[in-house]
Formats: structure tokens, sequence, C-alpha cells
């Protein structure tokens, strides 16, 4: 009884953590009142992205309130036809520029490279950088906003995180525990405050960043073998002294990362490993998780089996404060609480699988991503 005390008492303090942070601490970037006058330029690597990069790239060219935008895109040795649809989108627009990628040379990952690419062949001009995604479509004001947010807030790297689009049962099981897990671990003030490259998170589908403090920091240069590069991008920015800020950006963008099961599969599947760092941080974190989210219910029943309803009652108070929490970060970044959050216990366990699953075939060399090895 005591034992699940005190494991309730960890939950609840955990959900108080994600409530102030996304109450209190969390920015939420608003749309300037005045045109941003700076050059921008927008950054779009592009790899077999053919069924998904039209909403993006329209997306781009219908941005308001940046007069100075210009739009680079880089193919990436696509073969699906991602190049015929950029040109029939783009047409003769002016502010479009597309050009080929090179393959990438010993010793760098395939995005890093794109967007290292992209970084350094876009205008000389531009002062903000703005990394996106094919699979993201940003609303009208977007870029704007961001750029905007970038500047108030006086840092070099501004993360705006979209709102997850989730589809499936599968895309609901596990792609709000992207926000939950950073709303309920990372303490976003000390992030911003903090000069610790190993305080940092940031995500690579919608990035703003100063261009100055980018080429400070080495760039995508300095994580180019790096799975996880827009986490390690913002760990360079501030060992280079510059500061980051991680952003709601649900009102600014949108994103669906995975069209199914598979994909989303193989793709937290390839990363999850980088994400822990060695097997026993892995096993330690994932156990904690476990422990906490997915074994009350499953105390509660055999609380109940057994005839000890306080001590049901706890565990299922652990359970409720649990879920809790997902409805808190549902509420906070956009994203639907009700049913999904009463199953946030089997997100815990497939999460668990996958990063088991990513570790086992890292070891057996068997890890790849968009036809090339990422490990």
């Amino acid at each position: 009884m005591t034992a699940l005390a005190v494991l309730a008492v960890a939950v609840a303090v955990l959900t108080g953590h994600t409530l102030v942070n996304a109450t209190r601490w969390l920015r939420r970037p608003a749309v300037p009142r005045a045109d941003v006058t700076e050059p921008v330029a927008v950054l779009l690597p592009l790899r077999d992205e053919a069924t998904r990069v039209g909403p993006c790239l329209r997306a781009l060219l219908g941005q308001r309130g940046v007069p100075g935008l210009r739009i680079v895109v880089l193919d990436d040795g696509s073969t699906d036809g991602t190049v015929e649809v950029v040109r029939e989108i783009a047409g003769d627009d002016p502010r479009v520029t597309l050009l080929t990628g090179a393959p990438p040379p010993p010793g760098w990952l395939g995005k890093p490279y794109a967007c290292w690419q992209l970084a350094t062949r876009a205008d000389p001009a531009a002062t903000a950088l703005v990394f996106v995604d094919a699979d993201v479509v940003l609303a009208p004001d977007a870029v704007a906003a961001a750029v905007a947010e970038l500047r108030a807030a006086g840092v070099t790297l501004l993360s705006p995180y979209p709102r997850i689009v989730a589809a499936t049962v599968a895309d609901r099981l596990i792609q709000p525990l992207l926000q939950w897990l950073w709303l309920t671990f990372l303490p976003l003030r000390a992030m911003e405050r903090s000069r610790r490259p190993s305080l940092a998170a940031a995500g690579g589908q919608f990035l703003v960043v100063d261009r100055a403090g980018y080429l400070r920091a080495g760039g995508h240069a300095s994580v180019a073998d790096r799975i996880l590069e827009d986490i390690e991008l913002a760990r360079a920015v501030k060992r280079a002294g510059g500061r980051i800020s991680l952003v709601d950006g649900s009102r600014l963008a949108t994103c669906r990362m995975y069209a199914d099961w598979p994909q989303l599969r193989d793709g937290y599947t390839k990363s999850l490993w980088a994400t822990f760092g060695n097997p026993a941080a892995a096993a330690a974190v994932l156990t904690l998780l476990l422990l906490l989210y997915a074994a009350p219910p499953l105390l509660a029943v055999a609380a109940l089996a057994a005839g000890a309803v306080p001590a049901a009652l706890v565990a299922v108070v652990a359970y409720l404060l649990g879920a809790a929490g997902r409805v808190v970060t549902a509420r906070a970044t956009g994203g639907r609480w009700w049913p999904d959050a009463l199953t946030h216990p089997v997100s815990v366990v497939v999460l668990g699988w996958l990063t088991l699953r990513s570790y086992h075939l890292r070891k057996r060399r068997r890890l790849s991503w968009r036809g090339r090895p990422v490990s």
C-alpha cells in the first residue's frame, strides 16, 4: 500500500509539472502586427515526397507578412516524380529555387546533408533560415509568426512544434507521446535559460534559426552523422553560446508524419536507440515509465481480485493521474484527448516495444530509412 501511494504521488508530481509547463512556460507565437522585414529563406529538403509535397509547397507559396521570403527546395535523389510535382506547383514563381542534391559523402546521413546543402546555397542575404519537412503544412502567417518570435525571444534556434495529425489507431497510440514526453519531463523555462547542451529539445519538422548563430554552431555539418539531427543541432547551438526555445506551434502548422503503421513503426525504430543513448539508460527509463504509467491499471485489477479495495483505489488514482497528463498535453498542443488519454498505459507499452526493436535492429545493423542505412 505504501509503495502504491508513493507511485501515485510520483505520477501526481509529473502531471503537475506537465500542467505548469503547458499553462505557464510554453510559449505560443502570435501573428505579428507588422510585416517581417528581414530576408527569410525557407528550406525544404525532399526525398521521394511526391504524394506529400503538394500541400506543403502550396502553403509555403501562400505565406503572408514576409515580403523578403524565398523558398529553396532540394531534391535529394527522389525517384517517384517529386521534382515534377514541385515544378508543376511552383511554375515560374521567382521566389522558388529548385536544387539537385548530391549524395551524402562518407560520415554524413542523408537528412543533415540535405539541410546543410540548403543552408549553404540559400540567398546569402537571408538572415533567418526556416527548415520545413514535406509532411508539414503551414498556416498562412506561420513563417512570419515564427521569425517574429525568434527575434522577440532573443534566441538562436526556435522550434515551433506542429500539431501532429493522428488519423489511425496507431497514430493515436504513439504520436501524442512526443508532446507528452517533453511537456512532462523537460523543464521548459530552465531549458531556455540553461547553457547546458544536455538540456535541449527541438523538432526538425519546423525549425527556425538565426543564420549567423546557426553557422557559428557549425550548422548541420556539426551533426552530420546524427540520426536525431534536430536535437543535436539544438545542443550545438548551446555549445556555441546560443539559446534555444521549444514553443507550441499547433496553431501555425500541422504534420502527418507517417501514412500507416509500417511507416510509423520503422520511423520510430530508426531513431529510438539514439533518444536514450546506451541500452542501460534505455532500460532504466523504460522501467520507470512502465512502472509509473502501465503498472497502475494492472495493479488495480490484481488488488481487486485479492480483495484489497483501498490498494485498488490508490492504483486507480495513479492511473487516472497519468491519463490526466495526456489530457493536459492534448489540450495544450491541439491534440485529441478522448478517449486516447485512457489508453495511455498501452501507449507506453508500445513505446517500450519499439525501443527494444530499435536496439535489436541496430545491433544487427539493419536500421535504414528511405533506402539509406542510418547506423
